[in-house]
């Protein structure tokens, strides 16, 4: 893991692969390499670090030829090094192979092929499937790729190439993402379509158990036992710029700022023009599946798992059943309780979650329906889950989520009503009012995105601090675990989120003179209790920032130290607003403190192995 691209056809192909890595830098990564077939025979370069690293290593030696692979990792196996680094060759340096993913049983092979006499010279689980595909060839690269991958077990999206067949590209997907580009005399695979929409708007999406041969002027797909497939080609019809900063410092900020967009997009179609009911017109999942259900299960990681604390108590509310999270890693290896009357929702970005992906196949296999919210429609999570219902935020390539985690609230509200409408648990003027007040945030947010100097000063205040602490209560509480998350993945200030109610409970001792506290108080139920508990950690010395309606804020000054306002809104939808400062707030605090924003360490966009 973590990005793959691959070229052949008529241009300089160290441009592309280069030019196409860094479409892919969003995901996080440690190190860089590309193999080209030139001239002289398959040549490789790589290099730990950013890619540019990489980029100067090629201006002293470049890589002249038509066709090549290029590769962006994040560490699984084997430290980040040069020579951990992708793509990896066998001892004989004819094949050369990058690979996204986990091979399970690369020590057994590894075993077997040291045995057989190859030597190998990284620690990684890469290697062992270009000493498997050179022990295989018999002429045939194809078939010697089948043979290969017919001995592993895992996760792989491969790129393969061989000396001996310059001319042909191979490329497998099997539980890790990959996709095929179309082009005029050249063709392209890429783990992600950014990386190739400088050159073509045509892909083919492969599914697992699937491969493609490339030459310049042909594709031929095929399952892994040889079998051809006819695929309709895919347009993509996003603008270039959509992958890039479009006048922004930095991606995070430009898709903090897209929030408005991807709300208004994850609504628009889901109510009727009316704007008095929820729709969704290709839910496979029937009223009647519906109204048997005894209980929801939402399964996600991170962010995702975030956005899920909020939308189950949104669909507890709305619709009275019992709703369950889980954190996707935990899921499957906890022996879940489910039932055909269990819906399971699954939440990702990229679809492609390795954790989430192996809970809904766990949920599916004891016969619970499962509902995906994801952003990528194409995804192997959307292709397994019974029902999806897209985000369509748009790419989103900071590694720190927003619009994603915002789309996904916007998708749980809709869902929510969508439920409570057939179940009959609001009646059709809750159902109005709630979808008046949902379709008012976009510009809420609008308001606040154009106001952030009271966010960006107290960025700068805390940007020195080595600790500080989130609380709120009720859906607060869910929403500063979030921002906990953002402002620790890209400032790397350590923080924590406590329901406040349990600062009695051992939390206060960590409480000493100074050390900032962040305090949600939007929640009417429970607003007196968060003053309360402000009261106790300013007692101890700490130094209090409050977010609250615009309508509290003089009262809270009377107890905090200074307090900042977001648009006033329904109790239930207060998430997708006050979440914003605090998005805001982890971006200005990481840039305070000279961080690379879009790219923090050790962390990688989409996380394809568990």
């Amino acid at each position: 893991m973590c990005g793959i691209v691959g070229y052949i056809g008529k241009r300089d192909t160290q441009t592309v692969l280069i030019e196409g890595l860094k479409k892919l830098e969003y995901r996080g990564y440690d190190s860089a390499g590309v193999a080209v077939y030139t001239q002289e025979g398959l040549q490789i370069s790589k290099s730990l670090g950013r890619l540019a690293n990489l980029e100067s290593k090629l201006e002293g030696a470049p890589l002249q030829g038509n066709a090549g692979i290029g590769h962006t990792r994040w560490a699984t196996h084997g430290k980040p090094s040069d020579v951990n680094s992708h793509p990896h060759t066998d001892h004989t340096q004819k094949f050369s192979v990058v690979h996204n993913g986990i091979i399970e049983n690369y020590l057994d092979l590894k075993e077997e092929l040291i045995g057989q006499g190859y030597v190998f010279v990284s620690e990684t689980d890469t290697e062992v499937i270009s000493h498997l595909v050179a022990r295989e060839y018999d002429g045939d690269i194809v078939k010697a790729v089948q043979k290969a991958i017919s001995y592993m077990r895992g996760a792989f999206a491969l790129g393969v190439l061989t000396e001996y067949e310059p001319n042909k590209l191979v490329a497998v997907r099997q539980a890790s993402p990959l996709i095929i580009g179309i082009g005029e005399g050249e063709n392209f695979i890429a783990s992600d379509i950014p990386a190739i929409l400088n050159y073509t708007r045509n892909v083919y999406i492969l599914n697992d158990g699937e491969i493609a041969v490339l030459t310049k002027d042909a594709v031929e797909l095929m399952t892994i036992e040889g079998n051809f497939i006819s695929r309709e080609m895919i347009s993509v019809d996003w603008d270039a710029v959509t992958a890039e900063k479009d006048g922004f410092d930095h991606f995070m900020l430009k898709e903090i700022h897209e929030q408005p967009k991807a709300y208004r997009d994850t609504m628009r179609g889901r109510i009727d023009e009316a704007g008095q009911s929820v729709v969704f017109p290709g839910l496979n999942l029937t009223e009647e599946k519906i109204r048997s259900l005894n209980n929801v299960h939402i399964v996600a990681c991170g962010t995702a798992y975030h956005a899920g604390l909020v939308g189950g108590t949104v669909i507890e509310q709305l619709v009275r059943i019992p709703v369950a999270n889980d954190v996707a890693s935990e899921y499957r290896y906890s022996s879940p309780l489910v039932t055909p009357e269990t819906l399971v929702i699954v939440v990702s970005q990229s679809g492609e979650t390795a954790d989430t992906l192996a809970a809904l196949r766990e949920a599916k296999s004891k016969g619970a329906h499962v509902l995906a919210i994801t952003n990528v429609v194409g995804s192997s999570i959307a292709r397994d889950a019974d029902d999806v219902i897209a985000t369509l935020a748009g790419p989103e390539i900071a590694v720190a989520s927003t619009k994603a985690y915002t789309s996904q609230l916007i998708a749980f509200y809709l869902f929510g009503l969508y439920l409570a409408q057939v179940r009959g648990t609001k009646n059709s003027d809750e159902v109005a009012h709630v979808i008046a007040a949902l379709q008012s945030l976009p510009e809420q947010v609008e308001s606040m995105l154009a106001n952030v100097d009271a966010i960006k000063a107290y960025a700068e205040e805390i940007a020195s601090h080595q600790n500080l602490f989130f609380i709120g209560r009720g859906m607060d509480y869910a929403v500063v675990q979030e921002g906990s998350l953002k402002l620790k993945e890209i400032s790397y200030i350590h923080s924590e989120a406590y329901a406040a109610g349990e600062l009695k409970h051992g939390t206060l001792a960590l409480i000493e003179e100074g050390i900032p506290v962040i305090a949600l108080a939007t929640q009417e139920a429970v607003l007196e209790k968060i003053v309360s508990n402000i009261k106790e950690v300013k007692a101890r010395g700490a130094a209090v920032m409050a977010i609250t309606h615009e309508e509290h804020v003089a009262d809270l000054l009377r107890s905090v130290d200074q307090a900042l306002s977001i648009p006033k809104t329904l109790p239930l939808l207060t998430p997708a607003l006050s979440v914003v400062p605090l998005q805001l707030l982890a971006y200005y605090t990481s840039l305070a403190r000279g961080n690379d924003v879009d790219k923090p360490r050790n962390l990688a966009k989409s996380v394809t192995v568990e």
